[in-house]
């Protein structure tokens, strides 16, 4: 696996030397998006408001390291370059970069923003790890958004190499540039969403197999266990290789995208017509949480998480990412 390689050939001055990046919230994504930024060289100040988040951050990195070094990065002193400052004024008054992880809700991004633009100094670059809120709408009362974006990774960040850098419609170009720059000197692979949709994208096809997902078991098709099953020996093993739309270029043989429309499409129209709209009523969840609990909840999520992460990491070096 290259990873390390390509960073250090991509690794671009803004990022090296004694550049800081404020993390504020330190939950699983935050303390992800940490281990990363620490493993890459940068300083990293932490602000949460949890009272023990200096001993639950400690544990969780030393949970996250066997990961960051199978990814060829060097773990032995890790934490060097970690503080923690519970005041947000202080915890981002000399960062070049601050990365929010807070929860999702527009009220609270919109206050944090004001306060962010107060504090942070002039040049500092602001993303969000939204998952589905636009950086125009929780933007909207700053006086200048211009270095304002989303910078939204999959969970977890620190190994899922994919970040959605979605810029608001205030946001400068050269803020989208910077950033596209950042998180490729980090090992990611950042691509530009061209217009701001709730959810982005990964997150909205997620949701969409996700939906049939529980149609389907809802329905009494199959259960949760095999439905996982065939996903991940069947579209998630065909998509790691190549998505959707190559997939089915690829399904129209020689004839590429346009026989496979002429050949197939009446039947994915067909299919569309047929799939199902659920809803998360009390009758829906107590099926799933059923199935949830019988298929994975005997086994920590500790453990879980250990073996889709080492499952992962073994398809990244297969693709060499």
């Amino acid at each position: 696996m290259n990873t390390i390689s390509k960073t250090n050939e991509k690794k671009a001055a803004f990022i090296s030397g004694q550049r800081t990046i404020a993390v504020i919230g330190a939950g699983a994504i935050g303390l992800s998006w940490t281990g990363l930024f620490l493993a890459n060289g940068l300083n990293v100040v932490i602000n949460d408001p949890r009272p023990d988040i200096r001993e639950t951050a400690l544990q969780g990195l030393d949970l996250i390291k066997p990961t960051l070094g199978s990814l060829g990065y060097d773990v032995a002193d890790l934490t060097a370059r970690l503080s923690f400052e519970s005041e947000l004024g202080k915890a981002v008054e000399n960062a070049d970069f601050i990365q929010e992880n807070g929860p999702e809700n527009i009220a609270f991004k919109q206050d944090l923003y004001v306060r962010l633009e107060q504090f942070a100094k002039p040049g500092a670059l602001m993303f969000s790890s939204s998952s589905s809120i636009p950086a125009t709408v929780f933007a909207e009362k700053m006086k200048n958004a211009e270095r304002v974006l989303i910078g939204h990774p999959f969970n977890p960040p620190h190994l899922i190499p994919l970040v959605e850098v979605v810029p608001g419609k205030n946001t400068s170009k050269e803020a989208t540039d910077e950033a596209l720059n950042f998180y490729k000197a980090l090992g990611k692979h950042p691509v530009l969403i061209q217009k701001e949709v709730t959810g982005f994208v990964a997150n909205r096809l997620q949701c969409a197999l996700l939906r049939e997902s529980v149609h389907l078991v809802q329905s009494g098709v199959v259960t949760m266990e095999d439905l996982d099953g065939i996903v991940s020996s069947s579209i998630g093993l065909r998509w790691a290789a190549a998505g959707p739309f190559k997939t089915f270029t690829l399904g129209g043989g020689k004839g590429g995208f346009p026989h496979f429309l002429e050949g197939l499409g009446p039947m994915v129209g067909h299919i569309w017509e047929v799939l199902g709209i659920p809803t998360l009523d009390e009758p829906t969840k107590a099926i799933l949480l059923k199935q949830a609990a019988e298929s994975y909840g005997k086994i920590p999520i500790e453990e879980l998480e250990t073996e889709r992460d080492e499952q992962q990491l073994a398809i990244l070096k297969a693709l060499n990412k």
